[in-house]
């Protein structure tokens, strides 16, 4: 507890002021950035699986076809899941991204539920419930960034169902997954490169050192984790899980001062509650496994 605590509250408070970091970048286009985010990602996953010996474990995932193939599809859907998100933040839907995050935990329930047979209980429904009535809110007051939240949400949640189907660690299936993904990205700063406005990397040092952070803001929240996974019980992870789309919606109350329309509010209250009886259940849970 003493030592996996800390890593979790590490890396969920870089991923709530994520946002602060895209605005330093705001002016790389979204699918720009996206592919140098994956382009410095790679090299420093390398080196820390080297550092922490998990060589072993990386060429094994890498010599099965069945982990390969469903490691293509999750880089597939984080790739998606970035996109989405730096594009929203960087054009001010900040509330959108943060609600995404907050349905994430519940998307996942749904769909444990209907993919692989789990059980949810009474409360577990009624959090589902609620946070559908929250969603069917925003299609009346917020349709127009309604589709942001759902695809982060869900392109997550499919992302963590994918990681599930194969027994590799967090860090030896992000480098594969950057690896997959490198081709890729490698095509899209070559063309940004050959566009009239030329590449974002390379002419200022300051942006060009921000760019390259990106890989370090993208590996070590990931590692810090990886690390909290095996320390901490699933319900205090589960909890401190709720940390970075709290300080993202606060982010975006304060220092992005975007408007928080009514619909929004409504559907915010709503996952909030949603959300409280969810962590509620898997505490009760946890005490009655105890006893």
């Amino acid at each position: 507890m003493q030592s996996g605590l800390p890593a979790a509250v590490a890396a969920y408070l870089i991923w709530g002021v994520l946002p602060l970091y895209l605005i330093l970048v705001r002016e790389v286009p979204p699918f720009e950035f996206v592919g140098w985010r994956i382009i410095w990602t790679l090299p420093l996953c390398l080196a820390i699986v080297a550092f922490r010996r998990q060589g072993p474990e990386l060429r094994r995932a890498l010599s099965d076809r069945r982990s390969m193939l469903v490691l293509t599809g999750s880089a597939l859907l984080i790739g998606v899941n970035w996109l989405v998100y730096i594009w929203a933040i960087q054009r001010g839907h900040v509330y959108a991204a943060s609600l995404g995050y907050y349905i994430n935990p519940l998307v996942n329930v749904l769909l444990g539920t209907l993919l692989l047979g789990e059980r949810l209980s009474r409360r577990q429904w009624i959090a589902v419930a609620l946070a559908g009535i929250g969603v069917a809110l925003l299609l009346g007051g917020a349709l127009t960034t309604l589709w942001i939240s759902l695809t982060l949400a869900f392109s997550f949640g499919t992302y963590g169902l994918l990681r599930k189907q194969v027994a590799v660690g967090s860090l030896p299936g992000l480098t594969i997954e950057s690896a997959i993904l490198l081709l890729p990205a490698a095509g899209i700063a070559w063309y940004f490169a050959q566009s009239p406005a030329g590449s974002s990397f390379g002419h200022e040092l300051g942006l060009s050192l921000l760019i390259v952070l990106g890989g370090v803001l993208t590996a070590v929240p990931l590692l810090l984790f990886a690390i909290a996974a095996r320390k901490l019980p699933y319900s205090t992870l589960g909890f401190v899980q709720f940390l970075a789309p709290t300080l993202v919606f606060i982010l975006g109350l304060t220092v992005f001062g975007e408007e928080l329309q009514p619909a929004q509010l409504a559907c915010f209250v709503l996952i909030w509650t949603a959300c409280g009886l969810f962590v509620w259940d898997i505490l009760a849970r946890r005490r009655q496994s105890a006893a």
